[in-house]
């Protein structure tokens, strides 16, 4: 059965990664055909795909559903297998068989059709990804094979003063250097334990009905050895519509902290700044991307952090 690249993931690939992009597009068709038949699977379903990666439902020679997931190797996706098999089911999606020359995996079948999103209390939803997370960081581990976030401490603050500076407004640039601040203060204990570093509602799916697996699994790590405290704020900033509706942005941040906090075990002022040199890297990457202001709710957050 020939495999079509959906027009957005090219785009998406094209963008991500110019003509090395492009090319792998084209190679794609191919590695899935071959990887089909080396692993004996049946194309079970239409592909999805995220910003880099397709996803094609397959069963293996047993019947046993699956998901072939194809994606380029590159800084971000090459440590997830490692982290999968670190995981090994316990709140991630078990990984079944991995071929290291071109990264693809075969994982667990789960339903794209029902993520964290689609749970309509936002709090409840909350409280799911704050137990997985919990479940997450429990892992101390090594860093072969997997970035440090001691490693970027030091070059990303060699980068916060020009991300500053690009800022148009004196109040936000401010603010960056508040969040410099606070990295300062921690950068010293980075921490060791094994992280998801992008544990959003999107990325909660729930398995099959009757599997016997918890009802709630993460998926798509971008993994990397540091502090929890590092892992808070897509948790944070995600579904913000429904902070929003609260009428008291604060109020439902704060909440929001307390129960993240509370499931991972961490000191309270230990989070806060790891969550504050969160907002700094993702401000630094957008300054480089020719961005001039904080992201909305990201600048709420670092305010309220850091008692602005």
């Amino acid at each position: 059965m020939p495999v079509d690249v959906p027009p957005a993931l090219a785009a998406s690939l094209a963008d991500s990664f110019g003509p090395d992009g492009r090319a792998w597009v084209s190679r794609l068709p191919t590695l899935a055909g071959e990887l089909i038949d080396s692993w004996e699977l049946r194309p079970d379903g239409p592909p999805a795909h995220g910003v880099v990666a397709l996803v094609l439902p397959v069963r293996r020679a047993d019947g046993t559903p699956a998901a072939l997931k194809l994606q380029p190797v590159d800084e971000e996706t090459a440590g997830e297998p490692i982290a999968l098999r670190a995981w090994a089911g316990r709140g991630a999606v078990h990984l079944l068989d991995h071929e290291p020359a071109s990264g693809s995996m075969l994982l667990e079948r789960l339903d794209p059709g029902r993520s964290l999103l689609d749970v309509a209390d936002d709090r409840a939803a909350l409280r799911v990804l704050a137990e997985l997370l919990g479940e997450l960081t429990k892992l101390h581990v090594g860093a072969p094979g997997l970035r440090r976030l001691a490693d970027l401490v030091d070059g990303l603050r060699a980068r916060a003063p020009a991300a500053a500076a690009a800022l148009a407004d004196p109040a936000e640039r401010r603010l960056l250097a508040d969040c410099a601040a606070a990295l300062r203060e921690v950068r010293a204990e980075p921490g060791d334990r094994l992280l998801h570093w992008d544990l959003h509602y999107g990325n909660v799916l729930a398995p099959p009905e009757g599997g016997g697996r918890a009802p709630w699994l993460a998926i798509d790590p971008k993994p990397l050895v540091g502090h929890p405290g590092f892992e808070l704020l897509p948790a944070l900033r995600n579904r913000w519509a429904d902070v929003l509706a609260t009428g008291d942005v604060a109020r439902a941040l704060r909440w929001r902290f307390d129960v993240l906090v509370e499931a991972l075990g961490l000191d309270r002022e230990a989070a806060a700044a790891w969550t504050l040199a969160r907002v700094l890297q993702n401000a630094v990457w957008a300054a480089e991307d020719g961005e001039s202001a904080l992201d909305p709710a990201q600048r709420v957050v670092a305010e309220l952090l850091s008692g602005r």
